[in-house]
């Protein structure tokens, strides 16, 4: 059974810094995809950024330039390096996982963790 936890959110100003990290168990091999994603009050959980393994990883437009994700080596940790942070990226983010490639699509990952928050004051 995969299980994912998140940590590392909290409270930022505006061009502020965080870093998010998940922790996976239950997961191995390569053929795997890992993701970011966050929600919004109101608003449909979004993909930030995913990788697939330690291939190229894929971004949103609003977050290009501004964050990275990364994995370790071993596949089983995954980061989300947060930098110039702004309002809109306020919100709960979410580690997911899924076997095989990448999707954009919130509904195409089976494991979730619980969620960290993220909020940017101006």
């Amino acid at each position: 059974q995969v299980h994912l936890v998140e940590s590392g959110g909290g409270s930022v100003q505006v061009g502020g810094s965080l870093r998010l990290s998940c922790a996976a168990s239950g997961i191995s091999g390569k053929d795997n995809c890992m993701a970011w994603f966050r929600q919004a009050p109101g608003k449909e959980r979004e993909a930030v950024a995913r990788v697939y393994f330690n291939y190229d990883a894929i971004y949103a437009d609003s977050v290009k330039g501004r964050f990275t994700i990364s994995r370790d080596n071993g596949g089983n940790m995954v980061y989300l390096q947060m930098n110039s942070l702004k309002p809109e990226d306020t919100g709960m983010y979410y580690c997911a996982y899924r076997g095989g490639y990448c999707r954009s699509n919130f509904m195409d990952y089976a494991y979730w963790g619980q969620g960290t928050q993220v909020t940017v004051s101006s």
